[in-house]
């Protein structure tokens, strides 16, 4: 058997020697013998810890309060409580899901700069006291409805290298911060640090230099007005895949040296970072099948030729912009499949578009690409689909929202509890825990071809 339930985190154990892969072609053969062909994610947990590990090896000064707005799947969240994240939250709905799992309230930061009054009373209540601002409006806020809040102003950056700019929206100029800084201390408030956004996909790690050095100078005049500032929040912008444009250890080759320049490591100052999709764009993947397909022949090619390669093809599948691939609309993502069935290396591939199922002429995945001629009832994975895609997906047209099955290796699982008891793993754990982990996601073998006779997994829908 390939998976065993663990029900205290609502995911299954993956067996020694099955991948994450073994268990997307289970769910396949499950499903094909049914004509309930519907779309599905499996999400392998032990990904989740891989990166964090990754995070702590490659940024050991940066503490992670992870961006619940990426992804807000209960089962991620769980195990990045267990891993003592904490949690950049934007809204009191946020909130309320991050204290529901134990988290303590100093490891939130309720980092969204315009905040709705009675959500500022909520987090006062709740004993949440680090919050950003970049406005004398929600100072005002603030002193009038928040008992004890610990302030961050939010400073602009230079993200136009980045896929979503931001400080169109947040952030004060630094020539602007003496003045806003003047009016907290007047009011009474208590601020406490810096926080900036250099974009969500950075493509240029150049733009923490400059966001780094800023929020230096936004410190020292926090200090020479009498307020203690020990606090800087370096946001996100980290990739969540190997395939991006830019490498995670590039940025941190860039971030480390920077910090040690302007915020040593004696200087008492905390560090913390919001990544999101870092953490989870690669745990999870989506397979989706086709439920209906166009042919359009060029005008000059025989029509009765099947053979000829004067076509294109649209193919039609059961998710969508409205549904995961929303993140094709608002993350700027690039979503390109992969087949499930190996072919024919010189088998003859055709122009292909993918299309979602709703009746919307926007409703459109893939513009072109090139593809083998398929046939309805085949499958398409997209990998990389953990990030801004469950958490905004939506029901339009009656179309459902995909299953998630979640998985974790049992050397994963005990990391987490060993991190969750003891803190970091030591070195050589660490190490034989990578070699461990990357057997199971790339085993040398394809081991599946047991005949399974119980019910394998616990399904949740995603939690938005």
């Amino acid at each position: 058997v390939g998976v065993t339930m663990n029900t205290e985190m609502e995911f299954s154990f993956l067996e020694e020697g099955f991948s994450a892969k073994d268990i997307v072609e289970q769910k396949i053969k499950e499903s094909s013998v049914t004509d309930d062909r519907d779309a599905f994610y499996v999400c392998d947990l032990g990904d989740v810890l891989k990166k964090h590990v990754r995070w702590m090896r490659a940024l050991p000064r940066i503490t992670p309060f992870y961006a619940v707005k990426c992804n807000d799947s209960l089962s991620v969240l769980k195990t990045l409580a267990s891993l003592g994240t904490g949690f950049d939250c934007a809204s009191k709905t946020e909130i309320q899901l991050v204290q529901s799992l134990g988290v303590d309230p100093s490891k939130i930061i309720y980092a969204n700069p315009c905040k709705q009054v009675s959500q500022i009373k909520y987090a006062s209540a709740h004993g949440v006291k680090m919050m950003t601002f970049d406005s004398e409006v929600e100072l005002m806020k603030v002193a009038r409805c928040h008992d004890n809040a610990k302030l961050v102003l939010r400073i602009a950056t230079d993200d136009s290298k980045a896929v979503c700019r931001l400080s169109v929206k947040f952030g004060v100029p630094v020539k602007a911060c003496r003045g806003l800084l003047e009016r907290a201390k007047k009011l009474g408030l208590d601020v406490i640090g810096v926080s900036f956004h250099v974009g969500s996909g950075c493509t240029d790690p150049k733009a923490y230099i400059q966001a780094i050095a800023d929020a230096r100078c936004v410190f020292d005049i926090g200090n020479e007005l009498g307020f203690k500032m020990d606090l800087l929040d370096i946001g996100g912008g980290f990739p969540g895949s190997d395939d991006a444009e830019l490498q995670f250890e590039e940025i941190t080759a860039v971030i480390n040296p920077t910090l040690e320049k302007y915020f040593p490591a004696d200087s008492d100052v905390k560090i913390i970072a919001e990544p999101g999709r870092f953490y989870v764009a690669s745990a999870y993947t989506l397979v989706v099948n086709i439920i209906a397909k166009k042919v359009i022949l060029d005008e000059d090619s025989d029509e009765e030729d099947e053979r000829t390669n004067e076509k294109t093809v649209m193919y039609y599948v059961n998710d969508g912009v409205y549904g995961s691939f929303n993140c094709i609309l608002y993350d700027h993502a690039h979503c390109m499949p992969t087949l499930h069935k190996k072919r024919k290396p010189d088998e003859v591939r055709y122009p292909s578009s993918i299309w979602g199922p709703t009746c919307d002429g926007l409703d459109r995945i893939v513009e072109l690409c090139s593809l083998p001629d398929l046939q309805v009832g085949d499958w398409l994975v997209f990998e990389n689909m953990g990030a801004y895609t469950v958490a905004a997906s939506s029901t339009f047209n009656g179309f459902q929202k995909p299953d998630l099955h979640y998985i974790m290796s049992r050397p994963a699982w005990q990391s987490v509890q060993q991190i969750s008891s003891q803190g970091m793993l030591p070195p050589a754990e660490e190490s034989s825990l990578f070699e461990a982990m990357n057997h199971v996601m790339y085993p040398n073998v394809f081991p599946f071809s047991i005949a399974l006779k119980i019910p394998l997994y616990k399904t949740s829908r995603p939690v938005v």
